[in-house]
């Protein structure tokens, strides 16, 4: 049995989570540490104790202070990044902006986000386009993967490729540099959904050579929501079309993303807060914590479930993975209905907090680490699980 790691002292305490919960949800929502909780507030009390002043004097300034300041730390252009609310909203944009035609293709894994293939459904549809999905089992190599999705492009009808770069749904961690450079020699745009990485994983955004990569904030890298950053490669910045025109559209990108009149940026404006939180722990700490918690989680619950074996538990892809998945019994979930009945069940019976999902015809469980867990919470959870379970069925 993988062994736990050792707590991180005091972390608990950083954040308001309900005690009498284990919160093994990281990756659905995220969770604001207090410290950032704050930053917002004054940020807001600031808003609101001159309005006029707060939006005319210096706003746009401390916006790009704060995107230069996320940016270099994830490795990106300051100058091609633009922040946004999340990475859904991202990828609608940049769906908006190819403008597709009739006849083109979009290109998405069946370890995409289900939210990401109904964008790509709606603006195929509306452009007389095709949505392809390419069909990758739950344990699949890094070799495997990029060989099945080269295979499956093509210049000219590709329009765009989506890959994740840690999976929603199975908490893949994806070869998205060799699958980036695979499109590149076919000349097939890619898009890598990050909408897990920021924080959790250290491969800088360039590196990857992706003409778009959108990541949120507000997951692993303890930002306010709604706070995420898209990136683009230079030869894409003109052609991104903003969701609503609006005073700065003329600039271009990003100004023409950022600048939306009076909304709520005090998210954004507190961003780096959550860095310097994260920077304050020790960011090789707190993955490396992470990475062995979500193991050790993911062995635990598995023998509960009588997957004994090594090769019975999916791999991450990487060691830093801060999530794990469980394939469930056969029957445990048959529907997306079935799969939010047993988040629910969990929640209320065993007071934990868990990413049940049905997932290409299975039932999944996705374990999340975060420096607020303790090893006894996912204990909790492999000593009722199969009591839920036998209940259900």
């Amino acid at each position: 049995m993988t062994a736990p790691p050792v707590p991180v002292p005091g972390a608990r305490l950083l954040f308001s989570l309900d005690p009498g919960i284990g919160y093994l949800n990281h990756g659905g929502f995220g969770a604001v540490p207090v410290a950032v909780q704050r930053a917002q507030q004054r940020l807001r009390e600031e808003m609101d104790s001159n309005p006029h002043r707060f939006f005319t004097t210096g706003l746009w300034e401390r916006v790009g202070h704060a995107r230069r300041h996320v940016s270099t730390f994830l490795g990106a252009d300051p100058q091609g990044t633009a922040f946004v609310p999340n990475a859904t909203a991202e990828i609608s944009i940049v769906l908006r902006s190819l403008r597709l035609g009739a006849g083109d293709e979009v290109v998405t894994t069946s370890h995409g986000y289900g939210a990401t293939d109904i964008a790509v459904d709606h603006f195929c549809a509306r452009a007389r386009a095709h949505h392809s999905v390419v069909r990758l089992p739950l344990s699949v190599s890094d070799d495997e993967i990029v060989g099945l999705v080269a295979g499956a492009v093509e210049g000219g009808r590709t329009k765009l490729l989506i890959v994740d770069q840690i999976a929603s749904p199975t908490a893949r961690v994806m070869p998205v540099a060799r699958i980036a450079a695979a499109a590149r020699a076919r000349e097939v745009p890619v898009l890598v959904d990050a909408a897990h990485a920021p924080g959790a994983h250290g491969l800088p955004v360039d590196a990857i050579g992706a003409d778009f990569w959108v990541g949120n904030l507000h997951k692993w890298m303890f930002a306010p929501r709604p706070t995420a950053i898209l990136s683009v490669a230079p030869r894409w910045r003109e052609r991104i079309e903003a969701p609503v025109i609006s005073w700065h559209n003329a600039d271009g990108y990003p100004a023409n993303l950022e600048m939306g009149g009076t909304l709520d940026y005090t998210a954004w404006l507190a961003a780096p807060t959550g860095l310097f939180v994260m920077r304050t722990l020790g960011v090789d700490r707190v993955r490396s914590h992470n990475a062995a918690l979500a193991a050790y989680g993911q062995r635990v619950v598995g023998a509960a479930l009588g997957l004994l074996s090594p090769t019975d538990l999916p791999e991450p892809g990487s060691p830093t993975a801060s999530m794990r998945v469980l394939p469930l019994p056969a029957g445990a979930i048959t529907s997306t209905e079935g799969a939010a009945a047993l988040n629910a069940r969990l929640a209320d019976q065993l007071r934990v907090v868990v990413a049940c999902q049905f997932w290409q015809g299975r039932g999944l469980l996705r374990l999340s680490a975060q420096v607020y867990n303790h090893p006894d919470e996912y204990d909790r959870l492999a000593a009722g699980l199969p009591r839920v379970l036998a209940d259900l069925n």
